[in-house]
């Protein structure tokens, strides 16, 4: 009986070993928490052509949407650590959520295993194209004398648009009034007709239409100028260095993955990061590619706890000013 009981247990281990070592075995849900055709989605998507490649199984994008993201996030964050639920979080629901969600159910800092960093995306502050100002400078001077006359769009509480608009706000030191849409799209519709004055967003969102001549573009925070809109100044040329920023989207896992479960994956990103095909198509979005020191869980975990010491202040007190 004894020796049955220890063949058993050997054969259970030996098991548990072995499906250790040829990790995945099953095809791996990517979490996105944002709706289908947006840009965390577009992005997820072309990541997870080559992760699945890199893994031998199929990485299956799941929309998961609901709280500015914050509902996908933290249905990733409880699900077991087993390397077979990731999820792709951004700038908002890994950085600015804790300022944003009471009882967020999850710390960016400290409930996940990070993966890797993709990459950032350049954000613009555009306005209707018959905002009257020429540059950046006549911009900022007109919306401090409009004040809340002036309109923002954004595309809800805890989107890219309200939170990196709010950053701009708080550093110009001006007080517009805020306007939430259900999405970037109609808040850009809006925008276009004239119907609504400025708004932050990604160049992913908004490049076509600077590009078109449909609405106006001030700068881009990025230290340099996007190649897609090479007559688009930077916040530095334009006189706001201060404001650089950025949407970034990046690959977590649950917290508590093994060792080699995680190597497996992080090593997946890698590879993604590097095929050819997929950093063209990250690179005609307008997405920053990561320096190979940019991309690992040490550095992506630097960023987070860098980002949320950022947003929090700024956020704070944009709420408690029902702004």
């Amino acid at each position: 009986m004894k020796r049955a009981i220890a063949i058993g247990v050997l054969a259970a281990l030996t098991s548990f070993t072995a499906a250790a070592e040829t990790y995945p075995q099953r095809p791996i849900t990517m979490i996105v928490p944002f709706a289908a055709g947006g840009p965390t989605d577009v992005v997820a998507r072309i990541v997870a052509e080559p992760m699945s490649r890199a893994l031998g199984q199929q990485v299956v994008v799941e929309n998961v949407t609901g709280a500015g993201g914050t509902t996908g996030i933290t249905r990733g964050a409880q699900s077991a650590p087993d390397g077979y639920t990731i999820m792709v979080g951004h700038m908002g629901t890994n950085g600015a959520a804790p300022a944003l969600f009471k009882g967020l159910k999850y710390d960016p800092a400290t409930s996940f295993d990070p993966i890797g960093f993709l990459g950032g995306v350049p954000i613009l502050i555009v306005a209707k194209k018959d905002f009257p100002a020429k540059d950046l400078k006549g911009f900022i001077e007109a919306l401090k004398a409009g004040g809340p006359k002036i309109n923002q769009a954004h595309a809800g509480v805890g989107s890219v648009s309200h939170s990196t608009g709010v950053l701009f706000d708080s550093q110009v030191g001006v007080k517009p009034t805020l306007v939430t849409y259900r999405g970037t799209g109609p808040a850009m519709n809006d925008l276009m007709a004239g119907q609504v004055d400025f708004m932050a967003d990604q160049i992913v969102n908004v490049g076509p239409q600077v590009a078109g001549g449909t609405v106006k573009a001030y700068a881009i925070a990025t230290p340099e100028r996007a190649p897609s809109l090479p007559d688009v100044p930077t916040m530095k040329e334009a006189g706001l260095p201060g404001y650089e920023v950025s949407a970034w989207n990046a690959v977590f896992a649950p917290k508590g993955l093994p060792a080699d479960v995680k190597a497996k994956l992080v090593a997946a990103v890698e590879a993604a990061l590097n095929d050819p095909t997929a950093t063209k198509r990250l690179t005609e979005l307008g997405s920053n590619i990561p320096k190979a020191d940019e991309r690992g869980p040490a550095a992506l975990q630097k960023l987070v706890e860098s980002e949320v010491a950022r947003w929090t202040p700024v956020l704070r007190s944009a709420v408690e000013s029902n702004q």
